[in-house]
């Protein structure tokens, strides 16, 4: 435990932020619904949010060379607490997609900050227990951020004043933590071309994830809604498939390691294809089965992000690891811009059965490609792979780095 010690504050922070913005993702659909703002114009402060996320990612480490990692975080933690102050006094659309675009930004940036200042304490001794510290602080911070909403309300300024002080409490480890502050790190590779020279299967795969889940996190909320569920059966729904996406997470990747991967990536491609339909014409307005169904939705689909990465990894050559994760996380933020876009006004026109048929379509989209693919590319062998699965979260390209065993990978 003496490993772990000085990455507490770190860890702590991570969760606060996490948990926040989990929080804000799923609030937003619903004070948005309930102050009469159509699932289209949901859908564009979704993709707001999205459009801000992307930029940070692209210019973070940018500005951690420049000012260092405790100023950057100060910055952004700030940012990112005064547009949520503001989205509680300013109840518009337009006020609200331009807010959601700066608290992309800021949360993007944050991540890459703590990710990074983590990525630079852990050793070898801790990596491991850190990645599952860090796994268990992601999920139980976004479940418990979902029961905050019925617990609290969805009306007046209750909310926004707890992801304010979330973004202001995210300050106070990072203060109190060890007053080194970590060396800043190297320039993010960012050559997309070359990231789809390397595997267009993943490219394709991450635009689908980004299609479909940054359409569930945003508009799912709305969905719920619209087939009837209250408050706390929505916080419910949303929570059972962000924890139904841990449940396959290992055995797929454990699997993909073993065999070729494309195959695992085409079987869990499957699953959400089906369970997306079922959703969409077998769940009806039952609430239990669109609870049990959406957790198998997501124990199928989340995995997908790490599968395609791996794959990537597997045609990727020493020195070009950074390069994937980063160019991979930029072609999942534009699905996830466009996603929720889609989803929203296929919602509003045509229905809440419309909206997992959405995502059904796109996944089966992937699939097509991915069997084309299976026939123009023949499989890495298990025993010429550079790296194995890794369950990677969305936060940052340094998550990877963190997730890297340097022996295999290295911090390159």
């Amino acid at each position: 435990m003496s490993h772990i010690r000085p990455l507490v504050p770190l860890l702590v922070t991570a969760g606060i932020l996490i948990g926040g913005n989990g929080l804000q993702g799923t609030y937003i659909a619903l004070r948005g619904t309930a102050e009469g703002f159509t699932p289209t114009v949901i859908g564009v402060i979704g993709a707001g949010y999205s459009v801000g996320f992307a930029v940070g990612c692209i210019y973070v480490s940018r500005l951690l060379r420049s000012i260092g990692h405790i100023r950057t975080f100060a910055a952004m933690a700030a940012i990112g607490a005064s547009c949520s102050v503001v989205m509680a006094q300013v109840i518009d659309p337009v006020a609200w997609a331009l807010l959601r675009f700066l608290i992309g930004i800021a949360v993007a940036s944050l991540f890459a900050t703590v990710e990074s200042w983590i990525n630079a304490k852990v050793t070898n001794e801790n990596r491991a227990r850190t990645l599952s510290i860090y796994r268990f602080v992601d999920l139980g911070s976004v479940t418990f951020a979902q029961y905050l909403i019925p617990t609290v309300g969805i009306e007046g300024q209750a909310i926004f004043a707890i992801i304010t002080i979330a973004m202001t409490l995210s300050l106070v480890p990072i203060s109190v933590a060890d007053k080194s502050s970590p060396a800043p790190p190297d320039a993010v590779a960012f050559d997309l071309k070359e990231v789809w020279r390397i595997s267009p299967l993943a490219v394709v795969g991450v635009v689908a994830v980004g299609l479909s889940m940054a359409a569930f996190r945003n508009i799912g909320p709305v969905y719920a809604h619209e087939i009837g569920m209250d408050i706390t059966s929505i916080a419910t729904f949303m929570s059972a498939g962000i924890i139904g996406g841990v449940v396959l997470q290992y055995p797929l990747g454990l699997y993909s390691d073993k065999l070729d991967r494309r195959r695992v990536i085409v079987w869990a491609t499957i699953g959400s294809i089906l369970t997306g339909g079922y959703l969409s014409f077998g769940a009806g307005t039952n609430e239990t089965a669109n609870i049990i169904a959406v957790f198998l939705f997501g124990a199928f689909s989340m995995p997908l992000y790490s599968l395609c990465s791996a794959h990537g990894n597997d045609h990727a050559k020493p020195g070009q690891y950074a390069l994937v994760a980063a160019g991979l996380l930029f072609f999942w933020s534009v699905g996830a811009i466009v996603g929720p876009l889609l989803a929203a006004t296929l919602l509003q026109y045509l229905g809440p059965r419309a909206f997992f048929a959405y995502t059904s379509f796109i996944f089966a989209g992937f699939l097509i490609f991915t069997i084309m693919r299976m026939g123009v590319r023949p499989p890495v062998p298990p025993s010429e792979r550079h790296s194995r699965f890794r369950a990677l979260l969305r936060t940052s390209a340094y998550f990877n780095r963190l997730a890297a065993p340097p022996e295999k990978d290295g911090r390159d």
